[in-house]
C-alpha cells in the first residue's frame, strides 16, 4: 500500500509536467456506419509519451488524475485539442466527422462545464455539431435532477451527447426517457462474448430495441470480430467501434483515413 501511494504520488507530479511540457497527445479510433463501414466519427482518447518511463496506458494514470482533482485541467486539455484538431483539418479541406471526447464525474458536475466547452468551440470555430460528448451510466443516473439540467444545457449549445458504458450501471429508465442524448454506447464487456453467451446477446438486443424505441442510436464499441459485426448488423445496431475496423490511431493517420476514403472494410480485407 505505501509502494501504490509513493507510485501515486510520483505519477501525479509527473502528470503537472505533462500537461505543461506537450507530453499528452491524443489518438483517434474512427466509428463507422454498422451497415457501410463508413467512417461517421472518432472517439479522442488520451495517451502519455512520458520522456523517461515511455508510453503511459490511461489506466495509470486517469485514476490518479480524478482521485487527486488534475482530470480537469486534463479534461480542459482534452477538448480544447480535440476541438483545435478538428478546426485545423477542416480548415485543410477535410471533410470532417463529429469526434467524441469523455467527461469524467468532475468534469459533468461542474457549474462551469457548459461555459468551457462553448469557450473552446468559439475559440476553434468548430460547429457544435462536430463534438460529441460521452458520460458514464454511471455519472448520468447520480444526482439525477442535476444530471437533466446539465444536459439539457449542454444540448442547448448544439453539440452531441451520449451515455458510455451502457448497461454495466444502474439505469432509472424514468429519467433516461427525460435525456435530451444522441446515442447509447454499448459497452464491450456484453460485445466480447457475444457469439457464444446468451445473457450478453439478450442484453445487446434490448438495448439497441430500448434505445430505438427512444429515438436514440446505438454504437457497440470493443468490436473484433466479423461474427461480432454480423450479430450486431442483424439487430439494427447503427454504429461500431473496434479493433475491426481500426485500432486508435494518431492524428496525421486519422487525417489520411479522411483524406483518401472514409470507408473501412474491416479486418479481413486488411484494417488500419
Amino acid at each position: 500500500m505505501h509502494g501504490a501511494a509513493r507510485e501515486a504520488l510520483l505519477i501525479e507530479s509527473h502528470l503537472h509536467r505533462a500537461l505543461a511540457g506537450n507530453e499528452l497527445v491524443l489518438h483517434y479510433q474512427p466509428q463507422v456506419d454498422a451497415l457501410s463501414g463508413r467512417i461517421i466519427g472518432a472517439e479522442a482518447l488520451i495517451r502519455w509519451h512520458h520522456p523517461e518511463w515511455g508510453l503511459v496506458p490511461p489506466f495509470r494514470f486517469i485514476p490518479i488524475a480524478e482521485k487527486s482533482g488534475l482530470i480537469a485541467e486534463v479534461g480542459e486539455w482534452v477538448l480544447n485539442t480535440a476541438v483545435r484538431q478538428q478546426a485545423d483539418w477542416a480548415a485543410a479541406g477535410l471533410d470532417i466527422v463529429p469526434v467524441a471526447i469523455n467527461l469524467s464525474a468532475l468534469e459533468f458536475r461542474r457549474d462551469t462545464l457548459c461555459s468551457t466547452v462553448q469557450a473552446a468551440l468559439a475559440a476553434s470555430g468548430l460547429p457544435p455539431a462536430m463534438l460529441e460528448l460521452e458520460l458514464t451510466e454511471t455519472v448520468a443516473m447520480e444526482d439525477t435532477e442535476f444530471t437533466v439540467t446539465q444536459i439539457q444545457a449542454l444540448h442547448a449549445l448544439g453539440v452531441k451527447l451520449s451515455i458510455d458504458d451502457f448497461g454495466t450501471g444502474y439505469s432509472s429508465l424514468s429519467y433516461l426517457k427525460r435525456y435530451q442524448i444522441d446515442k447509447l454506447k454499448i459497452d464491450q464487456s456484453f460485445i466480447r462474448d457475444i457469439d457464444n453467451d446468451v445473457s450478453d446477446g439478450a442484453i445487446v438486443r434490448t438495448v439497441i430495441s430500448l434505445a430505438h424505441g427512444l429515438g436514440f442510436k446505438t454504437i457497440a464499441e470493443g468490436v473484433e470480430t466479423a461474427s461480432q459485426l454480423a450479430f450486431l448488423r442483424r439487430y439494427r445496431c447503427d454504429e461500431i467501434q473496434g479493433y475491426y475496423f481500426s485500432r486508435p490511431i494518431v492524428a496525421e493517420a486519422f487525417a489520411d483515413l479522411l483524406r483518401n476514403g472514409t470507408v473501412l472494410t474491416g479486418t479481413e480485407a486488411g484494417a488500419t
